[in-house]
């Protein structure tokens, strides 16, 4: 049975599977047995399967016992088919009836020298392994993402994330094993784990595909926590307490190939793309493509890009299999123009055909994830949602006359009829991060705070939302000011912070999809949005809008990887969009911007804090005091203002 089989089985059955177990899987005499074995006993909450997850022992007595099973039914039936039974039973490994056949079939079933078991490389066996590394790599694998061998000096050492309770993570790599400054660098091309001894015999791992329910925006999605009552609130994703990162190499392929097997699934079902090592070294027949060409498809990650001589795009794609050039003519407008916004790591679909030496695929088509145009809109929700982000509670610029009026606004203290029905009707507040200011995240920023302890500004930012009426839930999760881990996926808020808060708030992290009595939305600070803006042409700070529009057509939150957004390599690529949400609700860039895109709506929320001396320096001009408000029933969004 081979690996790419036995990933097949077990992503039908709803899990990943690790390099290493599906090599040791695959080099049992028994491997389709073996699968099955593991399949039948393993933990449900296991979302990757591990070597340390295959009982050995446990499949060798469970064989042992069936064929003993099977030799007491035959004994039954005469002589004749008892002899009949021993002959087969010959013929099939493990069916030995000694007094050491439970050990016997765990030898049967490891390799000679099989790195998962103890003791099976040592001496100058494994050291002669280790010398002929690199001769086991050929050129086109070097630097892949999906690589799960070891270039020597391609990472730098861990280094721990900054901010309280942050949890050890792997910043992004610099230097020669970084990214280029120019957009026509090549991306992270040496994301290699640490050496394993899995890796030195096939350096290309498979990638494993997600549970099912993660391959498609129409797959249910499982339920985090969720809290009752007539304004109920469903956690749907969320990394607190879930978190898996613990600094080791591997998690980086880990990572990546998460994200390939997911969002290549997503492509996957709008065109039938075929593995990029299947397109080197032969030649294609000729059809309806490009000079009669035959078109075919591939999905694969950006890893590279560069402009020829002549003024063409380059893009090198990378999968599992390998990596592989496509062109793209200068002469192609449409298609010109939307290759000049792919970003690196993004996961796209390319069509066309490939030159007769196999060396080059003439672009025709580029399909990104997006959102499928079917997506429909849920309804039957009534009520209101108030959505903010970047209060900067302990900030000198902190606008507290317009946030104590938003918060008169709430408990129905106004002189507008209007605005009090209104405010009867909202049932939700969702915060999108920076509640407060916090403590040495830009230098000098003591001289522009008014309270120097950030959990004294945390106690402020509570006597604040002590006064908001009770019956209205309250989701807050955390931005890159908050006291959390600055690397994102972000936890909620610590219990330390949480105790001081009224009971009606629900504490998230960064990002999480939430359902409010049926509207899901996708709540995240939005710290990409600096790359986005750096990175995408036509893409504003004034216009935060378009930065999310970019990310949902990408169906990912954060696509570049190893910019301005430190991302921390977990298992589960938690910023990927799927299931596409009703509501996108970001903050960060302190301005306000609405669009609609195919059903979903994508909420910038401002801030409530005035012009900062960075941002005058940088010429930003924020939108303070300035909140939408969402009808629940229509999506119809309100522009209410706490600034005059």
């Amino acid at each position: 049975m081979n690996e790419i089989n036995i990933i097949r089985a077990v992503a039908e059955e709803g899990y990943q599977i690790s390099p290493e177990a599906a090599e040791l899987i695959k080099a049992s005499d028994v491997s389709g047995l073996l699968l099955e074995y593991v399949l039948s006993t393993i933990d449900e909450s296991v979302f990757v399967i591990e070597a340390e997850h295959i009982d050995l022992a446990g499949f060798a007595a469970s064989r042992v016992e069936g064929v003993a099973g099977a030799t007491d039914v035959a004994g039954s039936m005469g002589a004749s088919s008892e002899s009949a039974i021993s002959e087969e039973d010959r013929n099939v490994p493990g069916s030995d009836f000694g007094r050491d056949s439970v050990s016997d079939e765990i030898e049967r079933l490891s390799v000679s020298g099989d790195p998962f078991l103890p003791d099976a490389v040592s001496g100058p066996v494994s050291d002669a392994v280790s010398d002929h590394v690199s001769d086991q790599v050929p050129d086109s694998a070097a630097g892949s993402k999906f690589v799960s061998g070891s270039v020597p000096g391609a990472l730098p050492d861990p280094v721990p994330a900054s901010g309280a309770g942050s949890d050890p993570v792997l910043s992004a790599p610099s230097g020669p094993a970084g990214r280029a400054n120019s957009a026509s660098g090549s991306g992270n091309s040496l994301l290699f784990s640490a050496p394993s001894p899995a890796s030195r015999d096939r350096p290309f791992s498979a990638v494993s595909s997600g549970r099912a329910s993660a391959s498609s925006s129409s797959s249910p999605t499982s339920v985090v926590r969720s809290i009752g009552g007539p304004n109920p609130v469903t956690v749907l994703s969320d990394i607190t307490g879930h978190s898996t990162c613990v600094g080791e190499y591997m998690q980086f392929v880990q990572y990546f190939r998460d994200r390939y097997s997911r969002l290549s699934e997503i492509i996957r079902g709008r065109i039938n793309a075929r593995p990029i090592e299947s397109l080197k070294g032969r030649s294609f027949r000729r059809g309806r493509g490009e000079k009669g060409s035959e078109e075919i498809s591939i999905i694969g990650m950006v890893s590279d890009t560069s402009t020829t001589t002549n003024g063409h795009r380059i893009l090198s794609l990378e999968d599992p299999t390998g990596s592989f050039p496509v062109l793209i003519r200068n002469s192609e407008k449409e298609l010109f123009e939307l290759s000049s916004r792919l970003l690196l790591d993004e996961v796209i679909g390319v069509t066309g055909s490939v030159t007769n030496d196999g060396g080059l695929m003439m672009a025709s088509k580029i399909i990104q994830p997006d959102v499928p145009n079917s997506a429909l809109r849920r309804t039957g929700a009534k009520g209101k949602v108030v959505l903010i982000s970047d209060v900067h509670v302990g900030s000198a610029q902190f606008m507290e006359d317009s946030w104590l009026n938003f918060l008169d606004f709430l408990k129905g203290d106004s002189d507008s009829e209007a605005l009090k029905k209104m405010a009867g009707e909202v049932r939700y507040l969702v915060v999108a991060g920076d509640l407060v200011d916090g403590i040495g995240i830009y230098p000098d920023q003591e001289k522009e705070l008014t309270i120097l302890d950030v959990y004294e500004q945390y106690r402020k930012a509570a006597e604040y939302f002590w006064e908001i009426p009770k019956h209205i839930q309250i989701i807050i999760s955390p931005g890159n000011h908050d006291a959390v881990r600055q690397a994102e996926p972000q936890p909620a808020l610590p219990e330390r912070i949480r105790e001081h808060f009224p009971p009606n708030i629900t504490f998230v992290g960064n990002p999480s999809l939430v359902d409010l009595d049926g509207v899901s939305i996708l709540i995240y600070h939005g710290r990409s949005i600096d790359d986005l803006v750096a990175s995408v042409p036509g893409v504003s700070y004034q216009e935060p809008a378009g930065a999310v529009l970019e990310m949902i057509k990408r169906r990912h939150l954060a696509p570049m990887y190893g910019s301005r957004v430190s991302i921390a390599p977990e298992k589960k690529d938690y910023f990927i969009i799927d299931p596409v949400p009703d509501i996108i609700h970001t903050g960060h860039v302190h301005t306000l911007g609405v669009q609609r895109y195919k059903n979903v709506l994508l909420v910038n929320s401002g801030t409530w804090q005035a012009q900062t001396e960075f941002q005058k320096r940088v010429n930003l001009m924020p939108m303070p005091a300035q909140v939408p408000v969402v009808d629940l029933a229509d999506f119809g969004v309100t522009i209410l203002k706490f600034d005059e």
